[in-house]
């Protein structure tokens, strides 16, 4: 992947989340990644990957025969989305896919002045959210 003139690299090249289903996951994520501007990028056995022009997300069946990852450990993966109307898509695309809310579209104060976001659980329980950034209130 080619860096624009001026940039530096992200600090993140990619980030993958273990599902237990592909085929369910991929309904899920097809869905929400779609809101935030991601495809399926590449598809193989044990995983999709996600992303604008290479894949930065992925759902992947475990390696181990343990099975997925516990979820809800206290890590999650947030997507940027264009404004609050694509934060409240992803939310219903999410639930409308297999997902399940962890909290409302909505401003976030307690995080930041201007934080929007909303939260999703995936059908494996892994925690995403999408966010943006809004106008700071007067008052803030």
């Amino acid at each position: 992947m080619t860096q624009p003139s001026g940039t530096s690299r992200p600090l993140v090249s990619h980030v993958s989340v273990g599902v237990t289903d592909l085929h369910r996951a991929g309904v899920f994520y097809d869905a929400v990644l779609a809101v935030v501007g991601a495809r399926r990028i590449i598809e193989h056995g044990a995983g999709i990957g996600y992303g604008r022009a290479f894949p930065e997300f992925w759902a992947n069946l475990p390696r181990e025969s343990r099975g997925a990852v516990a979820s809800g450990a206290g890590a999650h993966v947030c997507f940027n989305a264009a404004d609050p109307d694509a934060v409240v898509a992803f939310h219903e695309a999410g639930l409308a896919a297999g997902g399940y809310s962890d909290g409302a579209p909505g401003p976030r104060p307690e995080y930041a002045p201007g934080y929007y976001a909303a939260f999703l659980r995936d059908p494996d329980g892994n925690k995403v959210e999408a966010m943006c950034w809004i106008a700071r209130p007067e008052n803030a």
